[in-house]
């Protein structure tokens, strides 16, 4: 899968469901997409926070090679993030950790900020899940050919894809070389308690960790 900024709950759980998670980010970078952006919860409703990117004139950029424009976008996300949270349960114990990956790092490239976060994200969370890069393999052409092949080169007897690749995805490709194709199904997820209003799922995952802390799995289904 993409790397994506900061994500959803969702996002976490496929990794927790897995054995290896291949950051898939040899793909073309797509615009308002969530590699570089998502939402959280405020008095005024869903808020974006976008990590901005240099993109004018960079038609066919992979993701990998996507590089951020400037710096003082982390202590803008950061303070919106205090705003918003600081009355949340758990916020203190998440900021211990969070906070200086804003203010303390700084990240010249999308894939290698998303790929920090996360992987901090999953330390709090304890998920074991071995992440490696899909450059840590050999790509071959076509779509369903390379990600059925990437399998084959980690070893994976089955691939769990997100529902969104039932569009381009070929079944018969993954069959063919004895390898077990499962849709990840992201309905049913319980509330949480959340601050400002109107329950909403899609925010990212730190809305539920400055909420509910070392609770957070209980809202999940894969994280134990």
């Amino acid at each position: 899968m993409q790397s994506n900024y900061i994500p959803w709950k969702g996002y976490f759980d496929m990794i927790a469901a897995v054995d290896e998670f291949i950051l898939y980010d040899d793909m073309q970078y797509t615009r308002r997409d969530w590699r570089n952006r998502n939402q959280i919860k405020t008095p005024q409703g869903v808020q974006w926070l976008t990590v901005p990117v240099l993109v004018k004139g960079k038609y066919h950029q992979k993701i990998r090679e996507t590089e951020i424009d400037g710096t003082d976008w982390a202590a803008a996300h950061w303070k919106a993030l205090a705003q918003n949270y600081r009355r949340a349960p758990h916020f203190s114990e998440i900021a211990s950790w969070l906070e200086p990956l804003y203010l303390e790092q700084n990240f010249t490239h999308i894939s290698l900020l998303n790929r920090r976060f996360i992987e901090a994200i999953c330390n709090y969370l304890a998920i074991k899940t071995a992440i490696t890069s899909s450059w840590d393999y050999t790509l071959l052409d076509g779509k369903t050919e390379r990600l059925a092949d990437l399998c084959v080169q980690a070893g994976g007897t089955e691939y769990i894809s997100g529902p969104a690749a039932k569009d381009y995805v070929d079944e018969k490709v993954f069959s063919d070389l004895g390898i077990k194709l499962t849709w990840f199904d992201y309905a049913g997820y319980p509330a949480y308690p959340q601050l400002w209003g109107e329950f909403t799922h899609g925010v990212t995952i730190l809305d539920l960790l400055f909420n509910c802390g070392k609770d957070s799995p209980q809202y999940m289904r894969y994280v134990a």
